[in-house]
């Protein structure tokens, strides 16, 4: 039986990192329960557990409807003293972020940029759009054929459209087994199983697609190869030729997702080994900004039209003015001056963070922004989680991120990119403190 802490886990994660925003209404316990795949007694409580944690509201004859989170943050340490430090969301910026896309936007505002971009357009964009997606999602000596490229209204609209496409109702999904959150809820949305498949310290392991495939069809393989949310792993060249290999060999498709990858983009992804099974997937919210997304999609030619259907049916096809504005620039020079400026700033904050967590158990990349902590003995993640709260501090347990059927570690992830900078080195110091400290002392029962 699914335990309704790790679904409550999951439906934080998605409020926090803006997928349910307040307002939204959840459904109905029964379509909640056939959603999740769980009982409808465990949907109960899981309702019950979002409503203690402050994160909804019922109201008599509506529902239940995510709310603001609270501020339980104490005055210890706060941005600013307004809000607490979320070091779940997890969205880089980078100080020269809002000059560099204001002079990209300059040209767009005149009348007829502006009537061009305000035209809806569909997931194929146009021949300019796609040359310019080409060379953003350049890597490791690898370019796309423009001619591959669907676009999506955002990065998880992408990955939805995908599974539908490739995922029948009640097929069998494979993901590592420590995972994205929403790829979870997103495969429930399509009546797909979720398979937790191995990971290792190279990533996902060859060995547990095929061991997964001799349990019965497996109908597509999600993994994050480069940068994995939450462990930070990147697959060395030879794990990444396995593991073309075998998917190559068994004729699985593979989603690719690849939205951390700008950040080494000296390494070439799984899509350059396995093109004719791969799809990858990317977006902008991590590369420029949440609030104008784009999402992409390398597909195969044998699977675009499926692709191109489920983005059509799926109502999740690209704004006219998020695919001008990225690709504009894109072609100025602006996408790359972010990225640079970002793949400095991550390895400083992994530099502090190395710093103020020394002597405890991190997985990480000097590379990425986040890590994985594993929690002394003496904690439970979920307690933490809930102390570091009343310390002003978000954090991601690992529950959130562990798939049915494999047991979640005491660990948590920690977010490097949301935190202003002055304030990163005291939150993380804090939570090192805490660590150190007996939960007894700080939690009650």
């Amino acid at each position: 039986m699914t335990d309704y802490q790790s679904v409550a886990d999951t439906v934080t994660e998605e409020i926090r990192a803006g997928g349910l925003r307040p307002g939204d209404r959840l459904p109905p316990l029964r379509d909640f329960a056939r959603q999740r795949g769980i009982a409808a007694s465990t949907a109960g409580r899981v309702y019950r557990e979002l409503a203690r944690r402050g994160l909804t509201v019922g109201e008599v004859g509506r529902g239940t409807f995510v709310r603001a989170a609270p501020d339980t943050a104490s005055p210890a340490l706060t941005e600013g003293g307004r809000s607490p430090v979320d070091m779940g969301l997890n969205y880089p910026v980078v100080p020269e972020q809002s000059d560099l896309l204001a002079r990209g936007l300059g040209t767009m505002v005149r009348p007829g940029a502006l009537d061009s971009a305000l035209r809806p357009c569909g997931a194929a964009g146009t021949e300019s759009a796609r040359e310019a997606a080409a060379d953003l999602l350049v890597r490791g000596g690898w370019r796309p054929d423009p001619a591959r490229v669907l676009f999506a209204g955002n990065g998880r609209q992408a990955i939805a459209a995908v599974l539908a496409a490739l995922v029948p109702p009640g097929g069998r999904l494979g993901v590592e087994e420590v995972t994205y959150p929403a790829v979870k809820s997103l495969a429930a949305r399509v009546g797909a199983t979720v398979v937790p498949l191995a990971v290792d310290e190279d990533g996902l392991v060859p060995e547990a697609v095929e061991q997964a495939r001799r349990g019965g069809p497996l109908h597509a393989v999600y993994t994050q190869p480069t940068l994995h949310n939450p462990l930070s792993l990147t697959m060395s060249p030879q794990r990444r030729a396995a593991l073309a290999e075998v998917v190559v060999r068994l004729g699985i498709p593979v989603l690719e997702d690849t939205v951390w990858a700008f950040l080494r983009d000296d390494v070439p992804p799984l899509a350059a080994l396995a093109p004719e099974v791969t799809v990858l997937v990317d977006s902008l919210s991590k590369r420029i900004a949440p609030g104008l997304n784009l999402g992409y999609a390398v597909v195969p030619p044998a699977l675009q039209a499926d692709v191109a259907v489920a983005l059509r049916s799926g109502g999740s096809l690209p704004m006219g003015f998020a695919l001008e504005a990225a690709s504009r620039w894109q072609r100025d020079g602006t996408v790359r001056a972010l990225v640079l400026a970002k793949q400095r700033q991550a390895v400083e904050r992994q530099e502090i963070a190395r710093r103020e967590l020394a002597g405890f158990t991190l997985r990480t990349e000097p590379r990425s922004y986040h890590c994985w902590w594993e929690l002394p003995g003496s904690w439970r993640s979920d307690v933490f989680v809930a102390a570091a709260a009343l310390q002003g501090i978000g954090v991601v347990p690992a529950s959130a991120f562990a798939v049915a059927g494999h047991r979640a570690v005491n660990a948590v992830r920690i977010g490097l990119a949301s935190p202003p900078a002055q304030i990163l080195p005291r939150a993380l110091a804090t939570l090192a403190r805490l660590a150190r400290s007996a939960p007894d002392d700080l939690v009650g029962d």
